[in-house]
């Protein structure tokens, strides 16, 4: 019998885990209990069951124990009422510590064996005293977790410079590098301000068309180079990738003139 594999996330936007469904019929959208390293959890189905690949067939998976019931789904509301009294009182006690960090969210696993504080900080933090002292409030083993700007805005949310919900809460999975280059290559303003997100990084969507203006480096004639046009020979000073168009100021007007890509061509030969 082939062997299966089902792809489950935690959070909404999450990154997708893997786990062996057994013999349970799941569809996506599906709440269900798996097990893993960190005990049982509840998750959400993504990737419906299919068949694994032949490299796979041999790779050992943690099962999906089973589809959520009511109780579960009750479960995880009282969870998550505990885990906002658990932030309350998890902010009091590193303001008591006097520990310089910033506590953005607390998760109990399912099964109440463990609670992760998730804080950010800006360097190291001795936090072994916040850990007993939570540890003594809790009676249960605690985890303190530091994460990175980029991560508390994800788990934070809120409103991007476009006016829209955050690309990293609403549907974003995973981060990408993100360089300055990519902003210089989209001709952007190089004011940190307006090239920042929320978070302070780099903004994530510099990094969804970058790819279209790496093509279009090797395809449009770089600023400053001599063309022929239907209207003459001219500089190349601009070119908008999309409309397809290539300024041109001619040689004996001076005029700055917009001529479809198709109709410039290099003087020397070169991209076009």
């Amino acid at each position: 019998m082939t062997k299966q594999v089902v792809g489950i996330q935690f959070k909404n936007t999450g990154k997708t885990y893997f786990f062996d469904p057994g013999a349970l019929e799941l569809k996506a959208g599906d709440g269900v209990i798996v097990e893993t390293a960190r005990g049982l959890e509840y998750g959400t189905v993504v990737i419906e069951p299919r068949p694994r690949k032949p490299e796979g067939q041999d790779q050992l998976l943690k099962p999906v124990v089973r589809k959520a019931t009511e109780e579960d789904l009750a479960r995880l509301a009282e969870l998550q009422e505990k885990g906002e009294r658990a932030f309350r009182i998890g902010v009091d006690k590193i303001n008591a510590h006097g520990l310089p960090m910033k506590l953005v969210g607390v998760n109990y696993t399912f099964d109440a064996s463990k609670i992760i504080f998730y804080f950010t900080a800006e360097g190291r933090v001795d936090f072994r005293e916040l850990v007993r002292d939570l540890a003594s409030v809790f009676r249960t083993r605690i985890e303190l977790r530091q994460i990175g700007v980029r991560d508390e805005a994800k788990m934070m949310g809120g409103l991007g410079g476009c006016g829209r919900e955050l690309c990293c809460t609403s549907w974003l999975r995973e981060f990408s590098p993100v360089s300055i280059r990519m902003a210089k290559e989209q001709n952007l303003s190089l004011n940190p301000a307006k090239i920042s997100g929320v978070c302070g990084r780099l903004m994530c969507c510099l990094k969804y068309e970058s790819e279209v203006y790496e093509w279009a480096r090797g395809v449009y004639p770089d600023v400053g180079t001599r063309v022929e046009t239907p209207a003459g020979e001219g500089k190349v000073t601009g070119v908008n990738i999309f409309k397809n168009t290539v300024t041109v100021e001619l040689k004996d007007s001076k005029h700055l003139q917009y001529f479809p890509l198709k109709e410039v061509k290099q003087i020397g030969g070169g991209k076009r």
